[in-house]
């Protein structure tokens, strides 16, 4: 409990009594007081109440971002182990497939002879 929730509350139970006491004298100014203060230390209790939980909440994040920075970090890991694995196994089948090796020198040569054949007349 902080200090705004004690002070509020405070406040408020000393407006009950403050209305009671003008219910008794029938006193409209100490009802009016009464119910001011009531209202008064109602307010001031909840925004110690909110304080308390944003507090709260502060504490809590913290660990939170911990968990999700460990989180990011094993899955750029695996990310990483897998880009790996499969360029070996991209690297593999070329090795084994001469066939792949030779329509991609095709493509190449055919991209060179092009950008000449372009290139004298542009």
């Amino acid at each position: 409990m902080n200090t705004h929730e004690w002070h509020g509350g405070a406040r408020y139970v000393g407006g009950k009594v403050e209305k009671a006491v003008g219910d008794v004298a029938d006193s409209r100014e100490w009802q009016a007081d009464g119910i001011v203060d009531q209202v008064a230390g109602a307010a001031e209790n909840l925004y110690g109440r909110a304080q308390e939980k944003v507090g709260d909440v502060a504490d809590a994040i913290p660990p939170l971002a911990d968990k999700a920075r460990e989180a990011l970090t094993d899955a750029g890991h695996r990310a990483g182990e897998a880009a790996q694995h499969g360029r070996a196994v991209a690297a593999r089948s070329l090795d084994d497939h001469p066939a792949v090796w030779a329509a991609l020198a095709a493509a190449a040569a055919g991209y060179a002879l092009g950008w000449l054949v372009h290139g004298r007349h542009g």
